[in-house]
């Protein structure tokens, strides 16, 4: 109403000059009010979004805590924080704008019925053609919600691979030089990816210029119509523009619409899936019964056919068994974490429990003994000496309050298995579940943890234990033994009567016991007298070698792992403390977008942003068009208006009106074909460096922050960036585009457009770097809670054993809330600058009314309603420009984040013009030439100077104390990390002059950690696909696997799991020993490739290398020092240096460090030549 008393005023001469004013201010404080209570409205919207995320991601924690293992494997972690981040996100942005529902018809009917007041029943045609948009539009939600389930599932698969690929890299990909393999899959996802993205971009394309073409429809119907059902019906400027502007308001709600409810339909995607994972099934709760005081159990799960046990009070149990009859699945059913057929566990008391593979939490070193129990000093003390932490403590830059990394990344396996023994203890728990801990020491510190923590006469003396080993020479010291058979209890008994009753526990002992307990009876036989063991070695024992032996070996190990430290210690900053590396402002500099633009392609944005201003030039044309058509009116006043004349007016108008969607359709196709050309540039990339920087880049850097370079910023550039900056760049033009006209139409206008510019400059800028610094520490508080849930699920197992669920609820909520703080501060900036803005559009209203009043007398009332409807519509679009340019600009960083890493320093390159012949190595002969190598330019040398020679089909063995060097000379054969002085010649070639695949192809390793990665078994064995099925088998057979692939459905393309979940330790190692075999390399290093398996596992592998490589050069690098006594010489390092290198018979009797060692392991010279 307010424009139309504006074109009334200004075609009546004869009114006084204070109407046209007063109308003006009437305009301008309508505004107003409307900015202000609208802003209000949005604020509550927000604020209610932001809850329902924050209760959502606390309902999907609480859920993960207690759900039941079958439920677990269904979705893996990634797929979990997908429903925190994404889903959550989703319900969030819907209930931003769930007002609208009702909001949006509400304004389509006031609108209309305006308009019904204006033009009569051809307001009819009108709405027509806008109900029938919305079946089309429906249409376009429905084809977009099917194209945007196809994409979610190609970037779960896309991340699960990276995922694994980066856990993996260390150990397997660039040891076996499999990168390429992996690229390949990747890029074969990422390609479905694109496609996918490109029938997204045509399907938005084509909706943006349905969207597009609406209003010129619409106003060309009910135009045409009104004009056309009678010549008396003309088309003046009041009529004209006041219906334009109902249709500009029109023009929201109903493009809102469709957003809205494609918004929803996304929402409800979301829906399901947060059903599903919420609805899954949870722990069974009456599994464990607390009533009598013993732990009795029957239980019956698929894997144990049944289990009877009966554990007293205050006992050591040990259980034992081969690789993968049951061990560990026993104690998971103990804790209540196995799906139960029939039966049930009685249990009087609380649990701990030391899981196989230690768990250590992003905390203190403190903390993770703590565990949430209070600090004793005494107490605590006491543990750490139990637990031989008293040397690594020493070492540590801040003792017992160091930061661990996540996974504990700055611990070695021994001294996270030792925490993780060290939280048990301090737990005060009446019953301790022992899963094979000592497995991951060397046998001296094992003996130590024994003796003084688990053993008969250790802390935990009085307490229940059951303890999973391989260890025989603990089980003379243990009061039950428990042997476990396929899942059965075979055998229940103390360790004599087993020995006595010649069962299977007896024929197990003769064939592996006599081999370990020469290594590893020293210990024992001091606390418990000499007891006569099995093989009759008598062992000599020296107490005050044994305790320093275990000091030595703790304080080498820490000095290795203390240059983590430096890199560490910035890695905390970041999380803890946002302001000390975020509070400067970074603003985006102006080369990251022209690095976008020019992966968009310079001819794309060119011709892109041509259009776009075609564009524009058709709208001020139609507009203009419109303004020359009502003064006909004033021509036509009481005269017959001509039906010719008429058509050219409707014509012209409609034609206008298309030419602007068709710009609009063919601007967005070529912006969004361009922006994925971007996204797979930036993407492969991005990928193709990641795989190629050196080894010491991932061990310097969390995981989690290389992956989310691969989710969230591919995902923003992918998605966000594209949609920003083509609306970006259309109402930037559309701002122009009206000053522009303003300008024109009323040159008066110009006086005004400068001042206002001015204020409008200054408040985006200080606007923009305020909401970038928000949005920065937005993202800085989101990662703890990701990087919180991630560390709850890998330990779930540890925490519900605890009981600790509660705590770690609490734990997710305080940094949920510290997240919330930051939201909720930039919501408030939002609406800061939506006031401001609104207030500005509002000015511009209000002059272009009172300049309109000025020169009434000089301008027609034509222009003047298309002015002040111009100016109306600059308000939003203000706004709409602020908040578009600031997203660009904290979304860009995506970009710049990207091609950081995009454009880190590569390694040596992977091949070399200087290519080995094909069979190189022939005779596998290794010379090290004064070889000098540290790990990174700053740190002192780990080893120096190593000089020696090893001829063909040698077997060597590798002895030193922790950190003495024994993993670097690997590291180094396979050039993981480069000489610093010296060189290394394998038959003759020196090393560092060919490519790093030409070399890595032609070593062979089996590491200390199987890396398993999902997909067949066959890709695990042979992802290029060069071997025959025969080859594999094979490999299998000799490996002891062919049985147990033989026996599954789909053999050799049985699923691995993520991780290799699905199979145990020892058949992961076993596999390895397969991907070995059929390298057929003449060069094998085995790095303690048999820690983690029983002895009968270790004697298989022993075996099968033996006969299979005893053509080839063998290293192996040993804990256990009965594994290499059969060495054709063994060499000690110390300190990075070789101090003794020959046979291991001239070694005892010289009498040096080897022996000393021997003799710590309760290896003699007299049982050694029993060998």
């Amino acid at each position: 109403p307010g424009v139309v008393l504006m074109i009334s005023f200004t075609q009546d001469k004869s009114s006084y000059a204070w109407e046209g004013y007063f109308y003006a201010v009437l305009l301008l404080v309508v505004a107003l009010l409307q900015s202000l209570v609208l802003q209000q409205f949005v604020r509550r919207c927000f604020v209610l979004g932001m809850k329902v995320r924050a209760a959502l991601m606390a309902a999907v924690y609480k859920k993960a805590l207690v759900m039941s293992n079958d439920n677990r494997k269904e979705s893996t972690v990634g797929e979990t924080v997908n429903l925190m981040s994404a889903d959550a996100q989703r319900f969030n942005d819907v209930t931003n704008f769930i007002h609208l529902l009702w909001s949006c018809p509400l304004q389509i009917i006031v609108s209309v019925v305006f308009l019904w007041l204006e033009l009569g029943p051809s307001t009819l045609a009108g709405v027509a053609v806008m109900l029938l948009m919305v079946p089309v539009n429906g249409l376009l939600a429905n084809q977009a919600k099917k194209i945007q389930r196809e994409n979610m599932k190609s970037k779960d698969k896309r991340l699960k691979i990276m995922n694994e690929i980066l856990n993996g890299i260390k150990v397997t990909l660039k040891l076996f030089a499999w990168e390429p393999s992996f690229q390949t899959q990747v890029e074969d996802i990422r390609g479905e990816e694109l496609k996918v993205m490109r029938k997204f971009a045509y399907l938005t394309s084509f909706s943006t210029f349905i969207s597009n073409c609406a209003p010129t429809l619409v106003s060309l119907a009910t135009f045409a119509v009104f004009v056309g059902v009678s010549s008396d019906n003309i088309l003046t400027a009041e009529k004209a523009f006041t219906s334009i502007s109902l249709f500009n308001i029109l023009r929201q709600p109903l493009s809102m619409l469709p957003t809205l409810i494609a918004s929803i339909v996304q929402t409800a995607v979301s829906k399901k899936r947060l059903e599903k994972f919420l609805g899954g099934d949870d722990l069974e709760s009456d599994i464990v019964r607390h009533d009598s005081t013993t732990v009795f159990f029957t239980l019956l799960l698929p894997l144990f056919p049944s289990v009877s046990l009966d554990i007293k009070p205050g006992g050591l149990v040990a259980v034992v068994g081969a690789v993968g009859s049951g061990k560990s699945s026993l104690l998971s059913a103990l804790l209540g974490e196995m799906h139960r057929t029939k039966g049930f566990i009685n249990i009087q008391g609380s649990f701990a429990f030391v899981p196989q593979q230690a768990w250590i939490q992003n905390a203190t070193l403190r903390d993770n003994i703590l565990f949430g129990s209070p600090y004793e000093e005494q107490r605590f003390e006491d543990i750490l000496e139990a637990c031989a932490l008293g040397p690594d403590l020493k070492l540590l830059s801040a003792g017992d309050l160091t930061e661990i990394g996540e996974k504990g990344i700055n611990l070695s396996g021994g001294q996270k298995q030792r925490v993780s023994l060290a939280r048990a203890a301090y737990s005060q728990a009446d019953i301790f579940l022992l899963d094979d801990p000592l497995s991951a020491v060397d046998s001296h510190v094992g003996k130590h943890l024994f003796d003084k923590v688990i053993g008969p006469n250790g802390l935990l003396k009085d307490k229940t234990r059951i303890l999973v080993t391989h260890g025989v020479s603990f089980l003379p010291c243990v009061d039950e033994v428990v042997v476990l058979v396929n899942g059965r209890v075979s055998e229940v008994g103390s360790y004599q009567s087993l020995r006595a009753s010649k069962g299977a526990f007896s024929e197990f002992l003769d064939t592996y016991g006599t081999e370990q307990m020469r290594e590893n009876n020293q210990g024992t036989t001091g606390e418990f007298g000499r007891a006569s063991l099995p093989g009759k070695i008598q062992v000599e024992e020296d107490n005050g070698s044994y305790n320093q032996s275990i000091c030595l070996s703790l304080d080498s190990e820490a000095k290795q792992r203390k240059h983590v430290f430096g890199v560490f210690y910035c890695l905390k900053m970041e999380c803890h403390f946002p302001g000390v590396c975020f509070l400067f402002d970074m603003q985006v500099k102006f080369s990251v977008w022209l690095q976008y633009v020019q992966a968009m392609g310079w001819g794309y944005a060119f011709w892109a942003l041509f259009i776009y201003v075609m564009q524009n030039v058709a709208f001020i044309g139609q507009n203009l068009w419109l303004s020359d058509w009502t003064n006909d009116a004033v021509e036509y006043y009481n005269q017959t208006y001509s039906p010719k004349k008429r058509d050219t007016r409707v014509g012209v108008f409609g034609a206008l009106g298309m030419a602007q969607g068709l710009f609009v359709f063919l601007g967005t196709l070529l912006l969004t074909n361009a922006a994925v050309n971007a996204s797979r540039l930036l993407h492969s990339r991005l990928l193709n460096n990641v795989l190629r920087v050196p080894m010491v880049f991932f061990d310097t850097t969390p995981l989690g922050r290389i992956l989310n370079r691969f989710a969230k910023d591919i995902f923003t550039i992918d998605e966000v960036i594209p949609h920003l900056f083509s609306s970006w760049i259309i109402h930037l033009l559309g701002i122009v585009g009206t000053i522009v006209f303003l300008c024109l139409s009323t040159p008066l206008f110009i006086i005004v457009i400068i001042p206002l510019a001015v204020i409008y400059f200054f408040v985006q800028r200080f606007y923009i770097p305020t909401s970038r610094q928000l949005r920065r520490l937005e993202s800085v508080a989101r990662s703890p809670i990701y990087s919180h849930f991630g560390e709850t699920m890998s330990g779930l197992s540890v925490i519900r054993a605890y009981n600790h669920q509660e705590r770690f609820m609490k734990h997710n909520e305080v940094t949920i809330d510290e997240n919330l703080k930051t939201i909720y501060s930039r919501i408030m900036s939002n609406r800061w600058l939506a006031v401001r803005l609104q207030f500005l559009g509002n000015l511009v209203v209000f002059f272009a009314a009172v300049f309109a009043v000025i020169s009434r007398n000089s301008i027609d009332s034509g222009l003047v309603g298309l002015s002040i409807s111009y100016a109306l519509n600059v308000t939003l679009t203000l706004s709409f420009v602020v908040n578009i340019t600031s997203q660009l600009e904290t979304n860009i960083v995506a970009v710049e984040r990207v091609s950081e890493y995009a454009e880190l320093e590569n390694e040596a390159p992977w091949v070399t013009q200087d290519w080995p012949s094909e069979k190189w190595p022939e005779a596998g002969r290794l010379q090290f030439v004064d070889y000098k190598v540290r790990y990174r330019p700053e740190l002192d040398l780990v080893l120096k100077g190593i000089s020696c020679d090893i001829s063909d089909t040698e077997k060597i063995g590798i002895v030193g104390r922790t950190g003495a060097g024994k993993s670097s000379l690997t590291n180094c054969l396979f050039r993981i990390i480069e000489a610093a002085d010296g060189r290394i010649l394998i038959d003759d070639v020196d090393i560092s002059k060919i490519g790093l695949h030409d070399l890595r192809n032609r070593l062979t390793i089996i590491p200390q950690d199987p890396v398993l990665f999902s997909g067949t078994l066959r890709m695990n064995l042979d992802p290029f696909d060069k071997f025959s099925d025969e080859e594999l088998w094979r490999v299998l057979e000799l490996s002891h696997l062919k049985d147990y692939v033989a026996g599954l459905k789909e053999e050799l393309q049985h699923e691995v799991a993520e991780g290799g979940e699905n199979l145990s330790v020892g058949q992961r190692q076993l596999l390895c020993l397969a991907r070995a075999l059929l390298r057929k390399s003449r060069i094998l290093i085995l790095d303690e490739a048999t820690a983690a398996v029983d002895l009968e596992t270790d004697d298989l592998i022993q075996t099968t290398i033996r006969k299979e490589f005893s053509h080839c050069t063998v290293l192996t690098i040993a804990h256990r020092l009965h594994s290499i006594m059969d060495s054709s010489r063994v060499m000690v390092l110390d300190a990075g240096k070789i101090v003794e290198f020959d046979s291991p018979s001239n070694l005892m009797e010289k009498q040096g460090h080897f022996y000393s060692m021997a003799k710590d392991a309760g290896i003699t010279h007299e049982s050694e030549t029993s060998f």
